[in-house]
């Protein structure tokens, strides 16, 4: 007996029955926490694996220093003969977009335009769109994309906010240019005329067409190298609180939203994509295309979205995934069924706006296995992402990374004013349902959490909030106002 009593009470035993009674504590104490992490344990491994594969080759590609145009040249190799675009009843190679994406970089480096140039790009969407982008990019010059929807005073802010020193236009908006021209707007400006097929050009304009058929379709030589840190595009905000802000889009931020959404969504280089969205915003211009160039998806454009034919091209492109934003899945729904409506093959949606009130509707009528909603701004750095369908969400963050991921919800008044702690002076974290408002932790030089501004270095400087849980920390303001549900906390 004694002998029984001396195994039963050695160290180890009675070591180990301490820990089996404070984990048992534990559970009971936390079995709400522990419960919310059993549940959510798939959706969260499955989303962690995929943002490993993200933030791999993030790291791979700033090892590197690679910049958008050196992707593009691989996926080039790799499917030169395979559709890059398919635009009405054209069909676009791969190569015969790398053609024309050199040309235009050899023609406007013999033009004088060298790395940090700004040149406005003011077209309507169509292959030759991206080719202008694409070509710019490679000899460091920085297209800024210009809403083809703008006039008049809209047009030329945006044009000067950006500090352009030329614009390709298309001929389909020449009367806008010449409407800006006539107030001054344009004085002195180098203006190019893209897709003019004949038709008188504006005065002092330069036919673009005829420049790029007498330059070789070679990579361009290029003196002055561009990096992953260098700046890509300037995309403008929408201009609903005013004049359109210059968003900077450096290559980094390009590579984080094409890899991102290409490994969050689970897309496929043998997928066929559909975007009906203006390339001169990020979920078309980055989010689409960016699909094509780094993994030789074949992508479909469109000039712009129209709801009776979206499902009509859908079949007709043997499409399997397709964007939308905003209010384009009302608009789809509020058609007149038809016998289209569920003879297409897309698997997956994605894009953000997607009403809760019409998803399951939505998703019924026309027969879309997955719908990968997501939230994110042309410029901010808090990005979520619905990688399980969940009805209503735009993302989600795991009950158990609350405290150590670089967002946050803070708590706002009613006037939607950020509400500080009376005694530290810094911000309080919102409880479960509590509305407050979403905040992106800045990390210099990281594409995921960097927040590199607008061309206006003081509206930089409004989007900016500092000492948040300590002193001098910076983060981003997204100006957005979101509640998280107790329940899972991935309502976001």
């Amino acid at each position: 007996m004694g002998d029984i009593m001396d195994v039963l009470l050695t160290p180890t035993v009675v070591f180990c029955s301490v820990l089996t009674v404070l984990f048992l504590a534990l559970v009971i104490v936390f079995r709400k926490f522990f419960y919310i992490v059993l549940v959510t344990s798939p959706r969260d491994i499955k989303g962690a694996v995929r943002y490993a594969q993200v933030l791999v080759w993030l790291w791979i590609e700033k090892l590197r220093n690679r910049n958008v145009g050196q992707v593009f040249d691989s996926i080039v190799a790799k499917y030169p003969n395979k559709v890059c675009f398919y635009f009405e009843d054209q069909q676009w190679t791969f190569r015969q977009v790398d053609d024309l994406t050199n040309r235009v970089a050899n023609y406007f480096l013999k033009q004088g335009f060298r790395k940090g140039d700004s040149v406005a790009l003011f077209m309507e969407n169509r292959p030759e769109y991206v080719c202008m982008c694409l070509g710019l990019s490679k000899i460091g010059a920085i297209p800024a994309l210009i809403n083809y929807n703008l006039r008049l005073k809209p047009l030329q802010h945006s044009f000067e906010v950006a500090d352009c020193k030329a614009l390709i236009y298309g001929y389909e908006l020449q009367e806008a240019v010449s409407e800006v021209s006539k107030e001054g707007g344009f004085t002195g400006t180098l203006l190019y005329c893209s897709g003019h097929k004949g038709n008188p050009l504006l005065e002092f304009s330069i036919d673009l067409d005829k420049g790029l058929k007498d330059v070789l379709g070679t990579p361009p030589l290029v003196k002055e190298p561009v990096g992953f840190n260098d700046k890509l595009y300037y995309i403008f905000t929408s201009g609903t609180t005013g004049l359109p802000k210059a968003a900077i889009i450096k290559h980094s931020r390009f590579f984080m939203a094409v890899y991102g959404g290409h490994y969050m969504h689970g897309l496929s280089h043998n997928d066929i994509q559909y975007t009906a969205l203006p390339l001169y915003h990020t979920v078309g211009g980055v989010l689409g295309i960016g699909q094509a160039l780094f993994f030789g998806t074949s992508s479909v454009l469109r000039k712009k979205f129209s709801a009776s034919s979206f499902w009509k091209d859908c079949i007709k492109y043997e499409v399997t995934v397709a964007q939308y934003i905003g209010e384009i899945c009302r608009y789809l729904i509020c058609q007149p069924p038809t016998e289209f409506d569920r003879m297409h093959k897309v698997r997956l949606m994605y894009g953000n706006g997607l009403r809760a009130e019409i998803w399951e509707k939505f998703v019924d009528r026309f027969g879309i296995p997955h719908i990968g909603e997501l939230y994110g701004s042309t410029e901010g750095n808090t990005n979520l992402v619905n990688i399980d369908g969940k009805v209503g969400a735009v993302g989600f963050l795991p009950v158990w990374g609350l405290r150590i991921l670089p967002m946050v919800l803070v708590k706002v008044d009613e006037t939607g004013e950020i509400v500080r702690d009376e005694k530290t002076g810094l911000c309080i974290r919102t409880k479960a349902n509590e509305v407050g408002e979403l905040l992106g932790k800045i990390v210099s030089r990281n594409p995921l959490r960097d927040f590199q501004g607008y061309a206006d270095e003081s509206a930089k400087q409004k989007k900016i909030l500092r000492s948040v849980f300590r002193k001098g920390d910076k983060y981003f303001r997204s100006g957005k106002h979101r509640f998280m549900q107790e329940e899972q906390k991935d309502s976001m």
